[in-house]
């Protein structure tokens, strides 16, 4: 216990420091992006989101995940923040055997190595905020033990005050978007992801969801083995999704319907999505199955929502102008113009394109995996500037953001599918109430509460 005060103590006072720094250099940002903005000189943001973009490359942790946070949620950035933003890349550098021992005796206590049959002192994957080792258990499963770094709880909560700032700025730049809930959503979910106990019930959720689903498979986390802070379950073995990539037609699309099916069926029968749908949280086997490896960005929504998400797909698909405001207002859009309803239909016509579509198709033609949704989010921010302020839901946030991921990946593989037969195999026999069932069902199953919103 001692020792982790200590440990939390020294790394405490390098957070201070590292807070001044990103604080001072934000400031000095914030300045001179309003006298830009003042005087007119960078209206399109390009020179403020390059010197943004500058500032931030220079840190590591939980500021970079923000930021990468922030460039892939759709319609918020202006377009030239957005393009810089999406560029930063987290390349943390794994922390070496001194550290691991310390940590792990932190979280398991002084004799920690004899927990385990064998544990690899060199980290096999590093990130913003933890990394991931290979053991084996003393019954002989292959471990992946993820161990996150030291007083990440208070890095995150600087971190997250500065987002505040940061946000404020943007506002003061580009008023099209009222980003207040978008901050609150995007702290919530990483705070969330600091939670490695919650993360073994986001683990368990899933498997629970997922049992039927041959083409998907889910780690088992080791209780006895985890702790808040500390999370080891099965290793999963595959290959990365992109090894794919020159496999046959065929092939890529088993795994594109494996995809879309561990997306869309969590979604449409529990209210749950993984709201981070990155190329790196994903390993396949041999036969197309997919590996599940990451469960810290977790989004359960209330039955509503999903109601909302398949009223809009049937109103776009019958062309119900009623029907398509009454799935916005179900999800909390306020003031609805007939200029903000085109303009939320050009992104939405976007998103269930491929879902409207009865034929074998890809997600878009002609389209790069980088510049997904690019074209269509430019247009959308550009008439938003036009009618004002608006205040997208929180709950639409991460929604929209697993929404160009999961496309992004389906464009990487170059599948070809019918999206319209398997979202309405998702969605057959969709009711609230059913819905609303399950989910309580399997929350209280393994431990998790109800959604929040």
């Amino acid at each position: 216990m001692a020792q982790k005060r200590d440990e939390e103590r020294s790394t405490g006072l390098k957070r201070a420091g590292r807070y001044a720094k990103v604080g001072a250099r934000l400031t000095g940002f914030a300045a001179r992006a309003g006298v830009r903005a003042l005087s007119g000189s960078d209206q399109d943001g390009a020179k403020s989101a390059q010197q943004l973009k500058a500032v931030l490359g220079r840190l590591k942790g939980p500021v970079m995940k923000v930021a990468q946070m922030l460039a892939t949620v759709p319609d918020f950035l202006p377009p030239a923040f957005a393009e810089e933003l999406a560029t930063l890349q987290a390349n943390a550098p794994p922390m070496g055997p001194p550290f691991v021992r310390r940590r792990m005796s932190a979280e398991l206590g002084p004799d920690w190595a004899t927990k385990f049959k064998s544990f690899d002192m060199n980290a096999a994957a590093a990130a913003s905020l933890g990394q991931v080792h290979r053991a084996v258990a003393h019954d002989g499963r292959a471990l992946a033990v993820k161990l996150q770094y030291p007083d990440m709880q208070s890095a995150v909560a600087a971190d997250l005050k500065q987002l505040t700032f940061a946000l404020s700025v943007f506002r003061r730049l580009d008023r099209s978007i009222d980003t207040s809930d978008i901050g609150a959503e995007i702290g919530a979910r990483l705070r969330e992801e600091l939670d490695y106990d919650r993360e073994r019930r986001h683990m368990a959720l899933y498997r629970h969801i997922l049992a039927g689903e041959t083409g998907v498979h889910v780690p088992d986390a080791l209780d006895a083995l985890s702790t808040p802070r500390l999370l080891s379950m099965t290793w999963l073995d595959g290959n990365p999704m992109l090894s794919f990539k020159s496999a046959p037609q065929a092939m890529r699309n088993v795994i594109a319907t494996n995809l879309f099916r561990a997306w869309w069926h969590p979604f449409a029968r529990h209210a749950v999505i993984h709201g981070d749908p990155h190329l790196g949280n994903y390993s396949v086997r041999r036969d197309g199955s997919l590996n599940l490896l990451d469960f810290g960005c977790i989004r359960i929504f209330q039955p509503a929502f999903v109601a909302g998400v398949i009223g809009l797909y049937k109103a776009l698909r019958e062309d119900d102008r009623k029907a398509q405001i009454a799935a916005y207002q179900t999800w909390g859009f306020g003031e609805l113009s007939p200029e903000l309803i085109d303009t939320l239909n050009i992104w939405a016509r976007f998103i269930y394109g491929p879902l409207l579509d009865d034929r074998v198709r890809s997600v878009a033609d002609g389209v790069a995996p980088g510049d997904y949704g690019r074209a269509e989010a430019s247009e959308v921010h550009g008439r938003l500037r036009r009618l004002g302020p608006v205040k997208p839901p929180r709950a639409f946030v991460f929604m929209d953001r697993a929404a160009i991921g999961l496309g992004s990946v389906f464009l990487h593989l170059k599948a070809e599918l019918n999206f319209f037969q398997l979202f309405n195999e998702a969605i057959e026999g969709f009711t609230v109430k059913a819905l609303a069932a399950r989910q309580k069902r399997a929350l209280a199953e393994v431990g998790l509460p109800q959604a929040e919103d």
